[in-house]
């Protein structure tokens, strides 16, 4: 099959033809890929951010956000059918430790992560877990929702984290309406009764936030931290949703929150650097997020299905990988960028 390898960090990964991957154990599933998303995480793990998170051996398939067709199952995998519309949650995970147990997924203690430390969706087939796989409408394309398995999933799972914090008459700034971001604002607005503002420093995603429901606007010019204590009536806001993390983003995020106010860090690739003091008498609450859980991943889908989240996806051939990871790279997306290999 074809895939995109990362071969060395630093340089771009390469298409090339790999051996399709194989049924090894009874609840393996192996997933005809309809559609991959192109995240961010991806450009960092090809500058080598990941390198000593994830320990992965050289060359591996990127690609952690897919769904698909189920193209054959494990012996002991009972409730999946071939030919069956899947999204794939990121994680394999193993069903028998404490946070699997307690619907954790995302901190398995036996976890593999497809795209991340094991092979992922940039390519023809994909090779998951029984566990892994939520069953969708045959009438769904997985071209567009694949994106949803990590960028949707990671934005949901962080404002359902935020919801009992944004009452009505509260606010919430949301920084980044890009891939994630504008997956953020559909939740915020689906499960709050909050006032989102979104602050952005490219038009275009401001008008993308605007259509996914944001209620007011904020361009990241010098003066978006003046802009939204006059919003808020110079007492900042509730929750500072961040799907930018890194640059001058961090600084000015907890800039806006009033005191008691919590920033969602979902966004990556800069420090935080706060003063202890700051930290204690504003009584602010940082919050890391990673990825959701196998519930959230269903319960997005169920939003989807209701038409109250939708992607806004930009779709390349698996061949044109490169040249998606290039415009991504450059800001040329708006959305999500998908991968879809020829045979989808």
């Amino acid at each position: 099959m074809k895939a995109v390898r990362l071969h060395k960090y630093g340089q771009n990964p390469v298409l090339e033809e790999v051996p399709d991957p194989k049924i090894t154990g009874p609840l393996d599933v192996i997933v005809r890929i309809g559609g991959a998303g192109l995240c961010r995480t991806d450009l960092h793990i090809i500058e080598g951010q990941w390198k000593e998170k994830s320990h992965v051996a050289l060359p591996y398939t990127l690609g952690h956000e897919n769904a698909g067709w189920i193209e054959e199952v494990g012996s002991a995998v009972e409730h999946l059918e071939v030919g069956d519309t899947v999204i794939v949650h990121p994680l394999i995970t193993c069903g028998f430790c404490r946070a699997c147990r307690a619907g954790d997924d995302m901190h398995c203690y036996n976890n593999a992560f497809p795209g991340i430390d094991t092979d992922g969706g940039f390519a023809e087939f994909l090779k998951t877990g029984a566990r892994s796989v939520v069953k969708l409408d045959p009438k769904v394309r997985p071209q567009d929702v694949a994106a949803l398995a990590d960028a949707g999933l990671t934005a949901y799972h962080a404002i359902k984290k935020a919801v009992n914090l944004l009452y009505p008459g509260a606010f919430a700034v949301v920084l980044g309406a890009g891939g994630l971001g504008h997956i953020g604002i559909q939740s915020l607005k689906a499960l709050t009764a909050a006032t989102v503002i979104v602050v952005d420093k490219s038009e275009a995603s401001l008008e993308l936030a605007r259509e996914c429901g944001a209620d007011l606007t904020v361009l990241a010019d010098g003066t978006e931290i003046s802009r939204v204590k006059e919003i808020t009536n110079g007492n900042g806001c509730e929750a500072v949703i961040d799907f930018v993390g890194e640059g001058t983003a961090l600084g000015d995020g907890i800039s806006m929150l009033r005191q008691a106010g919590s920033y969602f860090v979902i966004g990556y690739g800069g420090m935080l650097q706060i003063p202890a003091i700051d930290i204690i008498s504003n009584e602010i609450n940082f919050i890391g997020n990673l990825v959701g859980t196998y519930n959230d991943l269903t319960e997005l889908m169920t939003l989807t299905a209701q038409g109250r989240v939708t992607l806004h996806t930009q779709i390349y051939p698996l061949d044109a990988a490169i040249d998606a990871i290039a415009d991504l790279d450059a800001g040329r997306l708006h959305g999500r960028g998908i991968l879809v290999p020829a045979h989808s």
